[in-house]
């Protein structure tokens, strides 16, 4: 192995010295926590938050969850939905204006079999994309090359979210 084998990524000690993931709902957490930069939350409306993920697949990879634990959207109140509705239009300019994407992958993974990691707890994933930002890494060894840590996505996106008004 040569130095050019070795990919740094410090930031994900944590992750491993942890013992892997909790049971905890990281969604839940992130609405009752007092300090919302330890969970990185972006914004907090009246029953949905805008976090960033933890283990993005780019930078800017952004989650949308309601407050309340459900596990599908079929189970929100209208209200609930609406407001993920205007939080995504506003989450899409705000990463249009500071990544400059070409385009973004938007959805919802329901279900375990739906790939979802936290089945009990409904998100949607904004996730920007540029031209040809599946590189040869990604194709040849599967690696995802991250240029920016979650900590400076978080320090880069608060302020225009902090702009944010429901009453527009």
């Amino acid at each position: 192995m040569t130095k050019n084998d070795i990919l740094y990524t410090p930031w994900r000690m944590e992750y491993l010295t942890s013992g892997g993931p909790s049971n905890e709902c990281i969604f839940c957490r992130a609405r009752d926590i007092d300090d919302p930069a330890l969970a990185f939350v972006l914004y907090r409306g009246k029953t949905n938050l805008i976090m960033l993920n933890l283990y993005p697949y780019a930078n800017g990879h952004i989650m949308l969850a309601p407050f309340e634990h459900l596990a599908s959207p079929e189970e929100a109140p209208n209200e609930v939905l609406f407001e993920q509705s205007i939080l995504l239009q506003h989450t899409l300019r705000i990463l249009r204006e500071t990544y400059h994407p070409n385009g973004f992958n938007i959805g919802m993974n329901i279900g375990k079999a739906g790939g979802a990691g936290f089945e009990s707890h409904f998100h949607l994933h904004v996730v920007p994309r540029w031209l040809g930002d599946t590189n040869f890494m990604y194709t040849i060894a599967r690696t995802r090359l991250i240029p920016e840590t979650v900590a400076q996505t978080y320090e880069r996106l608060l302020p225009y979210f902090s702009d944010i008004s429901l009453e527009e």
